[in-house]
């Protein structure tokens, strides 16, 4: 029991510092809480460990438990290998829309993930100069313009022709990014979508929910510190969305 013990402790101390660290160094959401959850669930089982509680455990309540870990890795295991599946997507050349997905906008600019996006847009559309860029995002309360606004005047000051840019400017999140661009888009033009690497399995899913033939991901880079907490949470959220 000593050796499982000690994984189980090794599990909440990486856990906990992550989650820690997570938010000393700013996520801009509350998901590190989870990654605190993991810990204390961790210091749980190795106190259940310490104590041979497993045991003394009915062989019934055993096998289920058992059942229900294993289920939970499938699930976690086969979600994560569809999200690393479409990370490295790089879009067919001479789309005629790409659509950037909105992100966080402060005063200062785009956050680091939505620069990301951006970046990656202006590598396609310098090559791909026929293509439009509909950038797609409303205004929260703590942003201090709409996001798609912030993303064309990034993209103007990287040098692309504001006559490329078209704006979307009420969704929150990524299904009303797709539905509402929609309506610069004609029946049979090609489209692209450019977000992160972490977030384009479930963004082509909904683009394809949504009822764009055939979307093509463009999967921009993101902060290798801060992947595995978005991939955690991309898990997560396509559990959600497979639910509801």
């Amino acid at each position: 029991m000593k050796i499982v013990t000690i994984v189980w402790i090794l599990l909440a101390v990486l856990c906990g510092g992550y989650g820690i660290l997570i938010r000393a160094i700013g996520s801009g959401t509350g998901f590190f809480l989870v990654w605190i959850a993991l810990a204390v669930i961790f210091v749980g089982c190795s106190a259940a460990a310490q104590a041979g509680l497993w045991g003394i455990m009915p062989q019934f309540l055993r096998r289920v438990t058992l059942v229900l870990l294993c289920l939970i890795l499938v699930l976690f295991t086969g979600i994560g290998g569809c999200i690393g599946s479409k990370m490295n997507t790089e879009g067919k050349p001479g789309l005629d829309y790409i659509i950037v997905l909105g992100a966080q906008i402060y005063e200062r600019g785009p956050s680091a993930v939505l620069r990301f996006r951006l970046d990656k847009a202006v590598e396609y559309l310098n090559e791909n100069p026929q293509t439009k860029c509909i950038v797609s995002g409303g205004k929260g309360s703590n942003e201090p313009c709409s996001e798609a606004e912030g993303m064309k005047k990034y993209l103007i000051r990287q040098g692309i022709p504001e006559e490329r840019i078209l704006k979307e400017e009420k969704s929150t999140t990524t299904a009303e990014n797709i539905q509402y661009s929609k309506k610069f888009i004609k029946s049979k033009e090609s489209v692209g979508i450019v977000t992160n690497n972490f977030h384009m399995f479930r963004a082509l899913q909904i683009a394809k929910r949504q009822g764009l033939e055939d979307p093509s991901g463009i999967a921009a880079e993101s902060t290798a510190l801060y992947l595995p907490n978005n991939v955690l949470r991309e898990i997560l959220a396509e559990i959600k969305y497979l639910i509801f």
